[in-house]
């Protein structure tokens, strides 16, 4: 089945899975990291990816699709103040991906799902994410699926000389 015959049937068939990172996929998980964030370079995030497996306020869930990794969650604990929410830690959705061709099946939602899971685990009443506000379809994404829209902002810097 290719991805335009897939649809919300096939994940309900047990077809998509969710499986936590581990040694045995990490160079498959910077692949995909690479694609989200194209201004990083490969070895830097296969390191980041071994940090994570070993940082308890950290996880990272990759998705499978017949045996081919489609796409990612990466969640943190936040215990700083993460705007719009009043409890702490917040999970915290770091980075989430689905290959473009998958996009749209209802896997970026299933995984989203398993992070929240991942968060009331840890002890966490909300969970918040982010998104770069000329990212249109980042922001369809987390309104679609329930996210409400807390602020837009603009961040400058300066160098001091």
């Amino acid at each position: 089945m290719n991805a335009d015959t897939l649809s919300s049937t096939a994940i309900k068939n047990g077809t998509f899975f969710i499986e936590p990172i581990a040694e045995k996929n990490l160079t498959q998980l910077a692949q995909l990291m690479i694609k989200l964030w194209p201004e990083g370079d490969f070895d830097e995030e296969l390191e980041n990816c071994k940090r994570i497996l070993r940082t308890r306020p950290e996880a990272c869930f990759l998705g499978k699709y017949n045996d081919e990794y489609i796409g990612f969650i990466q969640l943190t604990l936040r215990y700083d103040y993460v705007e719009g929410t009043s409890s702490s830690p917040v999970g915290y959705v770091e980075g989430i991906y689905v290959e473009p061709e998958y996009q749209r099946l209802g896997f970026g939602s299933k995984m989203i799902e398993k992070g929240q899971d991942w968060a009331r685990n840890q002890g966490c009443k909300e969970f918040a994410s982010d998104a770069r506000i000329e990212n249109d379809d980042a922001i369809d994404f987390h309104t679609n699926i329930g996210f409400q829209e807390i602020n837009r902002v603009v961040t400058f810097a300066k160098k001091l000389n």
